[in-house]
């Protein structure tokens, strides 16, 4: 065995802001992974400020403020490298790792490329960087990059190993969407093959507003191979040992060369950088690195979801949520993974029944509570129903009952919802799913209304695969709310598809409309019948003032509505050539 190096992997859930807070967090980290005897810890992307930290950046304090930690955490350093993300102010600000040895910041490195679509603004606050510092670590030599930087084969990665780097550090706050963890590990696979180096790719942990980061931080090998691998959504520190020759045997010269070629363009600055480490590595015990299987499938989105709710309830200081308990389905899973984020003493859930609410709605939403060891509580909204009819009585006299009449209910719930939620200081969680949200198929300033809406980014025929995965943890939702056909319950014998198609048939013309920005004749032509494509997307289109009005929530799809998804509210364009008119709130 040739030359070791003990890398460290501090996947770490930091607070947007909280920048007394993330410098101790990852000054406890960098302790824990001295005790463990590792030449380099790294930690995650902006971890100092949390990620995104947005328009906070646009302060001179906050960025000041994140500079002064830094000096901090520098401090914290001896007898061990750190590589960490922050703000940096060099005249302009950039997305930055500092790399800090032995109690001295040795050297900073700018984030080269800065990703504007999606989720991503960072061209709003960042400028891109032109420096390549090559750390020199007792011969072996290392390059570091942000996130981003390892999306390009000809880039600042390519340029490093180009200049020697044996090791390829990549510090990361990859916000998560199902199936994302496959095709970002292929990736850096291909990156660690390509410049037959060790790559260390060390992502965030945790949620912030509508955006969850899965972890899943992972070590490859110069031929492409996985040698240690954390866990899905918790925080670990992953410990792993490179026999650097091994990169010194398989290093594919032309190809790098050829990369190194297209990286020339970015005018990057190499600086060397020499350190020392003060651990003699044959001084210490060996480690077996930790592989462990990222999460999949239900499992995957479920696991997402808890995460995201807890950490958007939790940081901001909230303790328990209110949930109004239908019966149905979607408020089942709601309070579901409410009862796993905070713990069943924290969720209380409400049946607030109408003339139109069934026995067995009741009596599925109580043995829905009685599962999940919530609280549960009873209101009748019969009586403000009725006045709310006898004061609308002279306005609407000579029309015909509809969907105002229908909507009053959902907007009584909601008040008296939000009453319980203002006296006792409860968070509402709205129970909606992205089907119901695409199509406009909700009362604003009634269901829609809440402060969270945990899945607002799933769709319906997913929230009953979500449902059959937790109850295969252990009991949570009754099979007669699986079996049922969904309704709202405002008017008599009424179902979803009264006003909707078959949710078999809508979620994935949705998927191909709203994440793949598919035509009317590309859905006709993957065997979507016309009249059901050109039904959906009207309902789509003319409910994007309604979209705009409703609560965050976590971001699991592709392209979620809201920061994903940005469409003018007022917007006469329409693909089957018709005006499109929004429709009733």
């Amino acid at each position: 065995m040739g030359q070791l190096l003990r890398v460290a992997l501090a996947q770490v859930n930091p607070v947007v802001g909280d920048l007394d807070g993330n410098a101790r967090l990852v000054v406890d980290w960098i302790g824990r992974a001295r005790d463990e005897q590792a030449d380099i810890v790294c930690f995650p992307e902006l971890v100092l400020t949390g990620y995104p930290p947005e328009d906070l950046v646009l302060k001179r304090s906050f960025v000041h403020d994140n500079l002064k930690q830094l000096d901090r955490v520098t401090a914290a350093t001896k007898g061990i490298t750190a590589v960490v993300g922050f703000v940096d102010d060099d005249g302009a600000r950039f997305n930055a790792a500092a790399v800090m040895h032995d109690g001295v910041l040795k050297a900073v490195y700018h984030k080269v490329f800065l990703p504007n679509y999606g989720v991503f603004d960072e061209q709003r606050y960042f400028e891109p960087g032109h420096r390549c510092p090559i750390l020199e670590l007792d011969g072996v030599r290392i390059g570091v990059s942000v996130c981003e930087d390892c999306w390009y084969p000809a880039g600042p990665m390519a340029w490093e190993a180009h200049h020697g780097a044996e090791l390829l550090i990549n510090i990361n706050g990859s916000p998560y969407h199902a199936g994302k963890c496959t095709q970002r590990e292929a990736m850096v696979a291909e990156r660690a093959a390509n410049y037959g180096a060790f790559v260390v790719y060390v992502n965030t942990v945790g949620g912030q507003d509508e955006l969850v980061f899965d972890g899943n931080s992972v070590v490859f090998g110069p031929r492409g191979e996985v040698l240690a691998h954390a866990e899905s959504f918790v925080e670990e520190l992953l410990i792993c040992e490179l026999d650097i020759e091994a990169a010194r045997q398989v290093r594919p010269v032309e190809k790098i060369r050829y990369e190194a070629e297209g990286a020339e363009r970015l005018g990057l600055v190499v600086s060397e950088v020499p350190l020392s480490r003060s651990t003699a590595a044959a001084k210490r015990a060996p480690v077996a690195a930790r592989l462990a299987r990222p999460l999949e499938g239900a499992a995957e989105i479920y696991t997402a979801l808890v995460l995201g709710t807890h950490d958007y309830i939790r940081k901001q200081g909230f303790e328990k949520v209110i949930i109004g308990l239908s019966g149905g389905v979607d408020s089942a899973l709601t309070a579901a993974i409410a009862r796993d984020a905070l713990g069943p003493e924290n969720v209380l859930g409400v049946r607030l029944t109408s003339r139109h609410t069934s026995p067995e709605s009741l009596e599925d939403a109580a043995l829905v509570a009685e599962l999940l060891g919530i609280q549960l509580q009873d209101y009748s909204i019969e009586p403000p129903h009725r006045g709310f009819e006898e004061v609308l009585a002279p306005a609407f006299k000579g029309t015909r009952p509809g969907v105002a009449e229908e909507n009053l209910q959902s907007r009584i719930r909601a008040t008296v919802i939000y009453a319980l939620s203002n006296k006792f200081g409860y968070i509402v969680l709205s129970t909606g799913n992205k089907s119901e949200l695409a199509t406009g198929y909700g009362t604003l300033y009634g269901d829609m209304a809440g402060g969270y809406a945990v899945i607002k980014d799933i769709y319906k025929t997913t929230v009953y695969e979500l449902c059959r995965y937790r109850n295969a943890l252990g009991p949570a939702i009754p099979e007669r709310v699986l079996s049922k056909a969904p309704s709202a319950e405002l008017r008599p014998d009424q179902k979803d598809t009264d006003s909707l198609p078959p949710y078999e048939e809508l979620d994935p013309i949705l998927r191909g409309y709203v994440e793949e920005d598919l035509s009317a004749e590309e859905l006709v032509t993957a065997g979507h019948r016309p009249e059901t494509v050109a039904k959906v997307i009207q309902l789509v289109d003319r409910s994007e003032y309604k979209r705009r009005q409703a609560p965050p929530g976590v971001k699991i799809t592709p392209r979620a509505f809201g920061r994903d998804r940005r469409l003018p509210i007022v917007n006469r364009y329409s693909p089957n050539g018709a005006v499109a008119k929004a429709s009733r709130p």
